[in-house]
């Protein structure tokens, strides 16, 4: 749960207000909700450090030995199976790389299933068998669970929970709050392909494409960055909901700072960069699922990037951008045109369900 403050229009109306589309979408809507209604009713020190996930302390343990660190995901993608993946092992990638982008080693994970009635049991059995495959590729097993069954019109197929707990060295500080002016953004890969891979399923959009979602377990990659530089990471995250443009947004309003991007090199697939231009999307907004954003600083940028390109999932990894200083938090980018343009939160959603 990301709680961040962006500048809304209007405060909730509680008393008259209706849940819509966009506060899911990971963008101004969503961060709106989780800060008026559940920052403000649950609030504590450990939700109100604003990342993904939490560092917890080990209780009768000082914090010299290590920290806990717990992150929690729901699985909502329609259609279920897809292109390079399915919800089974995305519900696995998703919470692991949660748990990864605090810097902790992902340790265990549980699972809750949400099944409508009449759901048939040759697909559940796919979903489990790519979970489990996922879980023992990323070592890291499901070892608790809940199953539900719901009546049928009111599930829409299954829905997934996934919970990761890891643990994190005494050494390691990541978080979205720690952006410095002057520091390195680099990005592990190409963006778009797990929302473009989602949307050429969809029956109402379908459309020919070679593209398959990128969903994969980042915690390997983020190991070999941290050990190519101790203590120069300063941020990680995975953009997943709202894409590149929405989580550097996030950052940003964390830190304190300004983002400035240069947008020819932000690498995007030919077959993405067509597909969004036919639908009318704009990738900086789409979904992935197995790539992660980095923000380091400047002196050890190079290392952390080469530690990037040496492994398979960071091979196409690069510098994308800097952090500035910025009171109002922008993130801007340099167009391929030679101008500059405002890279603002997803304020709705471009389609629904894609993670």
């Amino acid at each position: 749960m990301t709680v961040v403050k962006p500048n809304y229009i209007r405060p909730l109306d509680i008393r008259h207000g209706r849940i819509d589309m966009s506060h899911g979408a990971g963008g101004k809507a969503s961060a709106q909700l989780i800060e008026e209604l559940f920052l403000a009713a649950l609030d504590n020190e450990f939700l109100r450090q604003g990342d993904d996930g939490a560092v917890l302390p080990l209780p009768g343990l000082d914090a010299a030995q290590g920290r806990l660190v717990m992150a929690t995901d729901a699985h909502v993608v329609s259609p279920l199976f897809f292109p390079g993946g399915d919800v089974g092992c995305l519900s696995v990638h998703g919470t692991i790389n949660d748990v990864a982008m605090l810097g902790a080693r992902p340790l265990y994970l549980s699972a809750s299933f949400v099944i409508e009635e009449g759901f048939p049991l040759a697909d559940l059995q796919r979903i489990v068998r790519s979970m489990a495959a996922a879980a023992r590729e990323a070592g890291v097993p499901v070892v608790t669970g809940d199953t539900k069954v719901v009546e049928q019109n009111k599930g829409d197929g299954v829905f997934i929970s996934t919970t990761g707990v890891g643990v994190l060295a005494k050494d390691v500080e990541i978080s979205g709050r720690r952006a410095r002016p002057g520091d390195v953004v680099l990005l592990s890969g190409t963006i778009g392909d797990h929302g473009v891979a989602v949307l050429s399923q969809r029956e109402s959009l379908a459309f020919a494409t070679t593209i398959e979602s990128d969903t994969a377990a980042l915690h390997t990659l983020v190991a070999v960055m941290l050990a190519a530089a101790p203590g120069a990471v300063r941020v990680l995250r995975d953009p997943t909901r709202g894409g590149l443009a929405t989580t550097l947004n996030e950052i940003a309003r964390q830190s304190g700072v300004g983002v400035l991007l240069n947008e020819a090199d932000i690498a995007v697939k030919p077959e993405v960069q067509a597909a969004c231009e036919l639908l009318g999307l704009d990738p900086l907004y789409v979904a992935n699922e197995g790539k992660l954003i980095a923000v380091v600083a400047p002196e050890a940028a190079d290392t952390v990037l080469a530690a990037m390109r040496a492994h398979p999932q960071g091979a196409e990894a690069t510098q994308i951008g800097k952090i500035s200083e910025d009171p109002y938090h922008f993130v801007q980018m340099l167009t391929r045109f030679g101008g500059r343009r405002v890279v603002d939160w997803l304020s709705g959603e471009q389609l629904p369900r894609i993670c």
